[in-house]
């Protein structure tokens, strides 16, 4: 999703939550898991309905006796969805479809372990999902637009991440329509009467919130190909010049984090210009980029390289439930300044962190009782917030300093390998860290993503008869920090600071040590390594 840093703010996501909540996401059965979807799309320039035609494969784990999706019904303004037909491994089935929910009636109930194919045929006019509009160019344009859990509002669905399915997009729009799709494109037919059927499929599983389809008038570059991945660039022709300038940095960002994580998890990475809601979306295998992200200047880098990185993240590798999201976003935040780092070296990864900081400290003030993961957010908007974004990117910053490089990034890597194309949650990252580094880290998890709030510290130094004392004391609410903290000592010219490193964890305590000479400056976290604020003063 959109990359919330100083750098590039193209949008505070975590501020467009509709003014009423909208209720709470729904809940799968856990004894459902939809194997494929095919969606057979008829699009339209004489209306905004669109004809539907879903045909899913549905394995069953335990015995069940009603197949419950999620579809938007009708609404009095004349959007929704009305399910004309359903059938079920070829027979008429019984459905209603009532609340949003379409439930499908099973005679006989479906065994432990069984597989069935239900087809739905249904039409409407989208109220959410599928944006149906003018670009800024004024050509009218499709795109869909899932995230969270608005895929229902146009494709009937299990609308949440932990059911990840293959999927088939078969469209059939005017020819004038260009129509790119997740996976590989299989097919593109000129039909009689002016239309084109499209056929786009995606071999590995991925959560509907990132299951999409765009069509509109296209300039479409071929880039270059990495590791055997077509990179490619879609914009609106009026854009071309200028979009294919920007997009074309996604090569050299795509070789940074499939030589670092691991291979590309997709067919293809198509850069699409847009009309999502979003300054970015990670679609899998085509990113949807706002409008505006097209400048001709390139400024759009960090935005680029967010949503390429949750290819891996957030795509690929998906977060159980929802309160987990920072393994989506705090990862894509963080990989774009590892990205930065990589490409321009690391003060830019430390300016980048600083300003992160900074978001996080300010929305502490505002929602001191906010932890990374909180079970309790069910605006799934509201969930966008700097705890997801910047403090989930620095706790994948501290975590680096904690274990190591090395040990980190071969961390990152073990749980791709184990979790691509599944779900994980927080406790499944922790114990991969844990078995790659050797170490206990539940009291850094803990403190970082199950607390509130970061460490303050009140303190001073003074330098007497050959010592150096530090005082620090930990003034924020509740129990101390447990904080491996380097500190600066600064002495005559010297550039580069003598580095101790402190393991604070108490309320209040003193350090001694041996110094030669008095410093200049004693520097808390020199290198930018701790979330933290602190006022620290020469006594």
């Amino acid at each position: 999703m959109l990359m919330l840093t100083a750098r590039i703010l193209l949008l505070s996501l975590f501020l467009l939550a509709p003014a009423s909540v909208p209720p709470p996401p729904a809940t799968p059965d856990p004894d459902v898991d939809v194997l494929h979807y095919t969606f057979r799309l008829t699009l339209s320039d004489d209306t905004d309905a669109i004809r539907g035609e879903a045909t899913l494969d549905v394995r069953f784990l335990d015995g069940v006796d009603a197949l419950r999706l999620d579809l938007t019904g009708p609404a009095r303004g004349g959007t929704g969805m009305t399910v004309t037909a359903v059938r079920s491994d070829g027979a008429d089935a019984p459905f209603t479809h009532e609340n949003d929910c379409l439930t499908i009636r099973l005679d006989p109930p479906a065994a432990s372990g069984e597989r069935r194919t239900f087809t739905i045929a249904y039409e409407g006019v989208p109220d959410d999902g599928l944006i149906i509009s003018e670009n800024k160019f004024g050509d009218r344009t499709f795109f869909g637009d899932n995230w969270p859990d608005r895929a229902h509002h146009w494709l009937p669905t299990v609308d949440h991440p932990s059911d990840k399915a293959v999927c088939e997009f078969i469209v059939t729009a005017p020819v004038h329509y260009q129509v790119v799709g997740c996976g590989e494109r299989l097919e593109e037919t000129d039909l009689p009467g002016e239309r084109r059927r499209t056929r786009w499929r995606s071999t590995a599983p991925m959560a509907t919130k990132v299951m999409v389809i765009g069509a509109a008038r296209f300039a479409v570059a071929h880039v270059d190909d990495v590791d055997g991945v077509p990179v490619e660039t879609w914009v609106y022709p009026q854009d071309r010049d200028p979009g294919f300038y920007d997009y074309a940095l996604a090569e050299r960002i795509l070789r940074f984090f499939s030589g670092h994580i691991g291979p590309y998890p997709y067919a293809k990475l198509a850069n699409v210009q847009s009309k999502t809601r979003f300054g970015g979306m990670e679609n899998a295998s085509n990113i949807f980029y706002a409008e505006g992200s097209v400048t001709g200047t390139r400024q759009s880098e960090g935005l680029l390289a967010h949503e390429i990185a949750h290819q891996w993240f957030g795509d690929s590798v998906t977060e159980k439930d929802w309160p987990h999201i920072w393994l989506s976003e705090g990862f894509a935040t963080y990989f774009t300044q590892l990205y930065m780092e990589f490409t321009y070296g690391h003060d830019r990864l430390v300016a980048g962190m600083r300003a992160a900081r900074d978001r996080v400290v300010a929305y502490a003030r505002r929602a001191p009782n906010s932890a990374v993961v909180d079970p309790s957010i069910t605006n799934l908007m509201a969930l966008l917030s700097p705890n997801a974004y910047q403090k989930g990117a620095w706790v994948l910053h501290m975590l680096r300093h904690e274990v190591g490089d090395d040990v980190f990034w071969d961390g990152i890597r073990d749980y791709y390998h184990q979790y691509r194309d599944g779900n994980a949650d927080t406790e499944d990252f922790r114990e991969v860290m844990e078995e790659v580094s050797g170490k206990d880290l539940a009291w850094f998890f803990r403190q970082w993503i199950h607390r509130p709030g970061q460490p303050h510290f009140e303190g001073s130094w003074r330098y007497a008869d050959g010592a150096l004392t530090i005082t620090l004391r930990q003034t924020q609410p509740g129990p101390p920090f447990r904080v491996p903290l380097e500190v600066g000592l600064f002495t005559g010219d010297a550039l580069l600071p003598r580095i101790e490193a402190l393991d604070v964890d108490e309320a209040e305590e003193t350090f001694t040590l041996p110094l030669d000479a008095p410093p200049s400056r004693v520097v808390l976290d020199p290198n930018t390594w701790v979330l933290m604020t602190a006022d620290f003063v020469e006594e």
